[in-house]
């Protein structure tokens, strides 16, 4: 008889204890310390409302951004006849000015980052991997690159190609996949000998294979966060081409195109430089913190 109660209660014992307990992976446990990162939440928001404002905003407004307002040239932010920031010198809405050249900048921050992430991931992973003389010859090469004048290259190939959209977005990123290289190289030199990579070697994998399989998904992390902060260099390298006259070309727009017209008449109409100078400002601070967020989220020492 207590050998038949004893045996009850530890069989109901085992009935109440949970068969298994659902972990958290690293992602969730991330994603929750980046949340907890207030300035990095409240800049994705911003962010986020930027992004849909430079999307939506020049479909909703009333003006174009190459609508000539006679009536209302060189006009300060006013709500005659709904120029909320006023117009520059032709009498163009400068709202829709700004969303547009926001919708430009930001693009060519995004598309040149998508290449020069591509390219940078490709050649560190590469380098790193073989070894020997090809990740000697790889880097040499980098150094070299990095010896010549990043900005220099960069207003030459503009010149010479054009300065068409594309032409600048390849100018770009001709010359911003360097630093994602070498960060992934030294990633990828720790990870060539982990036990996972000598078991895929060991079963005769290919080398492609356990690059793209093995080796790119455990650089997730510091790629995302150097893409972040790689966003924001490309997005104020874009505006300097463009204010130094280089870069996106009338009737088309950017923040670098806004903030050069305005510096030529800051003295008598201030809101041409303000307004531009602030959007690019806010947008680089965001990307910023985001990308401080993102590391902390993902620095192994905080899990």
């Amino acid at each position: 008889m207590a050998f038949g109660s004893n045996r009850e209660a530890v069989v109901g014992l085992l009935a109440e204890t949970p068969v298994a307990v659902r972990g958290r992976s690293p992602w969730s446990d991330a994603r929750r310390r980046f949340m907890r990162n207030r300035a990095a939440v409240i800049s994705t928001v911003l962010l986020a409302v930027i992004a849909l404002a430079c999307i939506v905003g020049p479909l909703v407004l009333p003006h174009g951004f190459d609508t000539t307002d006679w009536d209302a040239m060189k006009l300060p932010p006013t709500w005659q006849n709904m120029h909320w920031w006023g117009t520059d010198e032709s009498g163009r809405d400068l709202l829709v000015r700004c969303l547009v050249g926001g919708r430009i900048s930001l693009m060519v921050g995004i598309l040149a980052t998508l290449a020069s992430v591509t390219i940078g991931i490709a050649w560190g992973a590469t380098a790193g991997f073989i070894g020997g003389r090809t990740d000697t010859f790889m880097m040499r090469f980098v150094d070299m690159m990095y010896a010549i004048p990043y900005l220099l290259i960069a207003i030459l190939l503009v010149t010479l190609l054009g300065r068409e959209f594309y032409l600048v977005v390849l100018a770009i990123t001709a010359f911003s996949w360097m630093d994602m290289a070498r960060v992934v190289r030294g990633q990828t030199l720790s990870l060539r000998t982990r036990e996972f990579v000598e078991a895929a070697r060991a079963t005769g994998v290919p080398t492609r294979r356990i690059i793209a399989s093995h080796i790119v998904p455990n650089l997730l992390g510091i790629v995302v966060i150097y893409t972040t902060v790689t966003v924001p260099g490309v997005i104020l390298t874009e505006s300097v081409l463009s204010f130094l006259g280089l870069g996106i070309q009338e009737p088309m727009t950017s923040w670098g195109v806004l903030i050069h017209d305005g510096t030529n008449v800051m003295e008598g109409a201030p809101w041409m430089l303000l307004f531009p100078g602030a959007m690019l400002s806010l947008t680089l601070y965001c990307f910023n913190f985001i990308g401080d967020g993102l590391r902390d989220a993902l620095d192994p020492k905080e899990r």
